[in-house]
């Protein structure tokens, strides 16, 4: 079947590696090249940057600084009356409008409470970090000698829902505790003492098992631990995985039978981060990189790695077994922190399917160019987490010479090739579409994001039928305030 064409968007013009990372998009299963790039025409610019400040600083990236809490609040359209919990999202919310970049903010959740068609509350609170607390930013501790530790971090990425725990999480360093009765900070948590410092951002949740499989990162030996916790949050694995050096590491997978890894060739450089915390990672071509299976139940020592040549990946969108194969679909990179204007001009983005082939003695790796479209932000049924899938789902990423510009939903059906794409216009501005269950079949359900309206500086709730998101959204629920861009977000079923 011939897909259908998204509307054309052009390729966003990333100035430097915050932007960058932030297009690792996620992919489909379908054969390479069958969905080709949009065109690369200019688009207008949306909102205007003050060359003199920091984007990240400005708009709708500039920090809310209450805590509020507001009731019953105003919807247009009908909330479905089986969407009963909490939707929360993650972001960089600096307390002191003095971060040196997007991520490196104190966090802050934002959650709306749905129940019986109505949208009960809306909270925001920031994550009660130890830099919080002292009201010391991320770089002031680096300055003072005060790294990131297990419970010295942002705190600033993820939440996640496991266990009957909302977890919240950064780059680096351990996990928090949120109560989602308010969102307020229950406390920092190591897992019962068995994370030794970090608890990286994009934790897996087995859709069968119930366990939760993670890692951490960290600057000085074991450069990489992975860890498997059941259901109560006992962890039941601890792996350490030798690297030579340690490399940013910002996500893994997982299929129904093991862990895949990938080592790119950016490197901690502890002197920089000492002198400018934005420098702390650097491209580091002549390291190479290399992709790691470990099934489960293994030792980390038994990892298998196979060489690729040197790029970097920040997200994928799932991962699964076909035959001998271990299929991964990621947004691929030739290069970050390299110093230059990594954008590169249309097209330097690349989604790609790997395929990793474990049956002989030695794996074997090939990829498969699968699109150039600037969607990122991937989210797809966590049913599926680790299985063969059919839909994913993306933020749009449009066009702007100095700012990220986040725009509206693209669906991808994988075995079709099949896409949708909702536009909301150009004074609004989405983010990650979080995908919540509605129907027993895959994609049965709904889409959450937080949308920006920069022309009224008002934020909603939108609510899009996952399976038609180019219809627009069902409802849309008026926010108190508006809430800046953010990250990754969870919901919390009733």
């Amino acid at each position: 079947m011939k897909p259908q064409r998204p509307t054309a968007r052009p390729a966003l013009a990333r100035r430097d590696f915050i932007k960058h990372s932030l297009l690792a998009a996620g992919s489909m299963a379908i054969p390479p090249g069958l969905l080709s790039a949009c065109g690369n025409a200019p688009a207008d610019r949306t909102f205007t940057v003050d060359p003199n400040r920091p984007w990240w600083l400005q708009g709708n990236f500039s920090s809310v600084h209450d805590e509020i809490d507001a009731f019953d609040l105003p919807v247009r359209g009908r909330i479905p009356s089986e969407l009963t919990g909490l939707y929360v999202r993650n972001g960089s919310n600096p307390q002191h409008d003095n971060s040196p970049h997007w991520f490196l903010g104190d966090g802050m959740v934002h959650g709306v409470r749905l129940d019986g068609g109505r949208a009960r509350w809306y909270r925001n609170r920031y994550v009660r970090t130890p830099f919080y607390e002292h009201g010391v930013s991320f770089a002031e501790a680096i300055g003072r000698g005060l790294p990131p530790s297990k419970h010295n971090t942002t705190s600033n990425v993820s939440v996640i829902w496991q266990g009957g725990k909302i977890l919240s999480s950064g780059e680096v360093g351990g996990a928090y505790v949120i109560d989602p009765n308010d969102l307020s900070t229950v406390g920092p948590t190591d897992f019962g003492g068995a994370v030794d410092n970090s608890f990286t951002a994009h934790a897996k949740v087995d859709p069968d098992t119930g366990y939760l499989h993670f890692f951490g990162y960290w600057f000085f030996p074991p450069h990489i631990t992975y860890y498997v916790a059941d259901e109560t949050g006992r962890v039941i694995r601890k792996e350490p995985i030798e690297t030579s050096k340690p490399s940013m590491m910002h996500s893994f997978a997982i299929t129904d039978r093991e862990a895949v890894f990938w080592e790119c060739p950016v490197l901690f450089d502890l002197g920089s981060a000492v002198t400018n915390p934005t420098d702390a990672f650097r491209w580091t071509p002549e390291y190479g990189a290399r992709i790691g299976i470990l099934p489960f139940g293994e030792p980390g020592a038994s990892i298998r790695w196979v060489e690729i040549d040197p790029c970097f990946v920040f997200h994928e969108t799932n991962a699964f077994r076909d035959g001998d194969e271990v299929v991964v679909d990621v947004g691929r990179l030739p290069s970050v922190f390299d110093g230059t204007d990594i954008g590169g001009g249309p097209g330097r983005e690349r989604v790609m399917r790997w395929r990793i082939n474990t049956s002989g003695p030695e794996l074997r790796f090939r990829e498969e160019l699968v699109t150039t479209n600037q969607w990122d932000l991937p989210t797809h049924d966590r049913r599926y987490t680790g299985r063969r899938y059919r839909y994913g789902w993306y933020s749009e990423f449009r066009d702007h010479p100095d700012s990220v510009d986040l725009g509206g939903v693209g669906m991808i059906d994988y075995t079709s090739g099949a896409t949708r794409y909702w536009d909301p216009g150009l004074t609004r501005h989405g983010g990650e579409p979080f995908f919540v269950p509605g129907g027993s079949g895959e994609g049965e359900g709904w889409l959450m994001l937080f949308v920006y309206d920069h022309g009224t500086d008002q934020s909603v709730l939108a609510i899009l039928d996952a399976l038609r998101p180019d219809r627009g959204p069902i409802a849309e629920i008026d926010l108190p305030r508006r809430v800046p861009f953010g990250f990754h977000g969870c919901w919390v079923p009733s």
